[in-house]
């Protein structure tokens, strides 16, 4: 007779949205179901948590890009009073492109960065004392590199597409990496809805508009996990931004050109440029920075060890958990083979 092989043990089984499995012996006798509401038999729990890894957005990585509250190529530019939480800096221009702060170079450094009550971490430019220009250098090129990860990112589904055509104004955004081939604007609240360890990437082919009175919203996604943190949400702007007076944004602006802080509009972020920032009476705050500052002893805001080794290993953990699922199912379905094998030769 031509038996089908039983299952040794009972078979637990969930439904799924994935098409998991197709299953067919030679004589095509044995299907094993794989509709797009399929059943799939044993470890339910460890084949979740493979999608679930894939589905997941990684951090863009900002370097020593990360020490600043604003990194710009060719200067910025302040209307007092205006408060930025972090160091600055521009690099390959001069500190001369650092205007309206009345700035105060550090004798004990001789000169290695700048201090002024605008900014509570300190300045940095290209023709400031050594080691601070080899620094800088780094910092941009991390800064170009961060730029150039977050734009090529793939965007996370077709829902997550052009949204809104590019006015999102009342929208709200979970985790996951969003695209726009224009400009995107809002003039009103958004939100962002999350966990502190979710990641949201805005890519935009055009500029960045918040108009006045404008307001990113963080929201929790009831899971206790917090509300989404700004420096895992970025914002890569291949145009300009413009932020409107009294406007507030969150994250980290990733910026092809120039930035624009209107009338006391304010930032929980960075503002990296690949040009230049203008601020006026604006306030910029950015989140703890993930390397060691850029200068000596005493030359800046102190900040926690590096998160980088933490990421390597969740990555390895990872990959190593995917290969062990799917070598588990491999096995699984060679034992099955041979079943059916043995079956048909009865």
């Amino acid at each position: 007779c031509r038996c089908r092989p039983r299952p040794s043990r009972p078979c637990s089984t969930f439904t799924t949205a994935v098409n998991v499995i197709n299953v067919t012996d030679r004589a095509g006798e044995y299907r094993m179901q794989h509709n797009a509401l399929g059943k799939v038999c044993r470890t339910p729990m460890l084949l979740i948590a493979l999608v679930s890894s894939a589905a997941s957005t990684a951090p863009v990585l900002l370097g020593t890009a990360g020490n600043f509250a604003i990194l710009t190529k060719t200067g910025i530019s302040t209307v007092p009073s205006s408060s930025i939480t972090g160091n600055i800096g521009c690099s390959p221009i001069a500190g001369t492109a650092l205007t309206g702060f009345s700035l105060v170079s550090n004798t004990a450094t001789a000169g290695q960065f700048s201090t002024t009550p605008q900014v509570s971490g300190v300045a940095y430019a290209a023709n400031f004392a050594v080691p601070t220009p080899s620094k800088l250098t780094t910092a941009i090129s991390d800064l170009e590199t961060a730029y150039t990860d977050a734009a090529g990112r793939t965007v996370s589904s077709g829902a997550n597409l052009n949204v809104g055509a590019g006015s999102v104004a009342g929208e709200t955004f979970t985790a996951g990496v969003y695209t726009w081939g224009s400009n995107v604007n809002f003039n009103s609240k958004i939100y962002i809805n999350g966990s502190k360890s979710d990641i949201f990437i805005f890519q935009m082919s055009g500029n960045l508009i918040v108009a006045a009175d404008a307001e990113v919203v963080l929201e929790g996604d009831g899971t206790g996990n917090g509300e989404p943190k700004n420096g895992n949400i970025v914002w890569q702007v291949a145009g300009h931004v413009e932020v409107g007076a009294n406007a507030h944004m969150e994250g980290v602006i990733l910026v092809k050109t120039h930035a624009a802080f209107f009338t006391g509009s304010s930032l929980n972020g960075r503002i990296l440029s690949q040009t230049a920032v203008t601020l006026d009476q604006a306030v910029i705050v950015a989140p703890p920075s993930p390397s060691p500052e850029i200068g000596g002893s005493g030359s800046g805001v102190t900040v926690a060890k590096s998160d980088s080794a933490g990421i390597i290993v969740g990555v390895v953990v990872g990959l190593g958990g995917g290969l062990l699922i799917i070598g588990f199912f491999a096995f699984r379905y060679y034992k099955y083979r041979l079943g059916l094998k043995a079956a048909t030769k009865l």
